[in-house]
């Protein structure tokens, strides 16, 4: 089920707010997965030498890159929040995809107890992770926020994301925030992290996904075809959320949880949304892409064209919707709860429904 939720977003230049049900002008493109058969070759959707480059150079400008990080600051909260319905302790837990270790950040801060009277903490998740370990493909956002001090609160380790150098059975949990949707072979590393979780042990992740940018997608698209006459794709491809699933069992996850929800950031216009894109280190990275900078013609068009379809009347600013698709598998076990046997079930549905008839009372 689709969840369209109120956030606050740690920019004050910009405001997050619910989502409002819009005409979706263009879908986003499913991504295509590669086959795992020997012999056939794994299809690169994105660069990965593109967004490596993309991502220290936004870690570079230091305040800007934080400036930005209102929106996986708030999605590793909420991502965070899903363990607090695990009662157990996790001794080894791996961030896969770390950015600026988000996670670590939201691991450290106390969490609401929605059990008790209103206002009432919790002590911080960190309390029951012995050691978290952060990978990340960027050295540069990796290390960017080393020196502050939520890195006293828990205990972190930073390491380089190369390969997979982990042992099978290692991690009681594996997290990931807003880092895997650039992942070209996502059943491979699905794969890989259900090898290195221990037995019974969760993956939780959340991957932008399905309609993310919708707006900004199609608007492009109508700006190259009034100025060029021709499309190129200026926002990559995302997985829609009936891929997950798959994904995951295909991995070997079982008792898997899948939700939506859609955050949705208004901007003073499309130059601000392109630019905060940059320094989140989010913009395209398709193979292939045009080389260059847009023209001044496509981008006034495109803004034009944006406020058209998408600006609500009265409006401060244009919307930008963020689809965050949420995921939760675990590791099979032997002290798992399993289905029961068909025709085991104490409840005799046909007596409850009134024999198939509902109109029946």
């Amino acid at each position: 089920m689709i969840q369209r939720v109120h956030a606050v977003a740690m920019n004050p230049l910009y405001t997050v707010r619910a989502a409002a049900p819009r005409r979706v002008f263009a879908r986003a493109s499913i991504r295509t997965y590669a086959s795992q058969t020997p012999g056939n070759p794994m299809l690169e959707v994105f660069n990965r030498k593109t967004k490596h480059l993309q991502k220290d150079r936004a870690a570079q400008n230091v305040e800007e890159s934080r400036k930005v990080d209102y929106l996986k600051d708030e999605v590793a909260m909420r991502l965070c929040e899903r363990l607090l319905d695990i009662k157990r302790d996790f001794p080894q837990v791996l961030d896969l995809g770390a950015n600026s270790c988000n996670i670590a950040r939201a691991l450290t801060m106390p969490n609401l107890d929605t059990a008790a009277p209103e206002g009432t903490l919790t002590p911080p998740l960190a309390e029951r992770i012995q050691k978290l370990t952060c990978v990340e493909t960027s050295r540069a956002l990796l290390h960017r926020d080393e020196d502050l001090p939520f890195n006293k609160e828990i205990d972190l380790t930073r390491d380089t994301w190369r390969r997979f150098p982990y042992a099978p059975n290692s991690f009681d949990a594996v997290l990931s925030s807003l880092s895997i949707h650039w992942v070209n072979d996502l059943p491979a590393l699905l794969a890989q992290v259900n090898t290195i979780l221990k037995p019974d042990s969760p993956f939780i992740g959340v991957m932008f996904g399905g309609d993310t940018l919708f707006e900004l997608r199609g608007s492009m698209q109508l700006a190259d075809l009034e100025r060029r006459g021709g499309v190129s794709p200026h926002v990559s491809p995302l997985a829609d959320v009936k891929d997950v699933g798959s994904l995951l069992t295909r991995a070997g996850f079982k008792m898997l949880t899948v939700d939506v929800e859609d955050i949705v950031v208004e901007f003073p216009d499309t130059f601000a949304l392109m630019q905060d894109l940059q320094a989140m280190g989010e913009s395209n990275a398709i193979m292939h892409r045009e080389a260059g900078p847009l023209s001044r013609d496509v981008l006034l068009a495109n803004e034009a064209i944006y406020r058209a379809l998408h600006m609500e009347d009265g409006a401060p600013g244009i919307p930008a919707t963020f689809r965050m698709i949420y995921m939760i598998g675990w590791k099979e076990g032997k002290d798992q709860p399993q289905p029961l046997q068909r025709g085991t079930g104490d409840i005799n549905l046909t007596e409850v429904l009134g024999g198939g008839d509902f109109s029946k009372k």
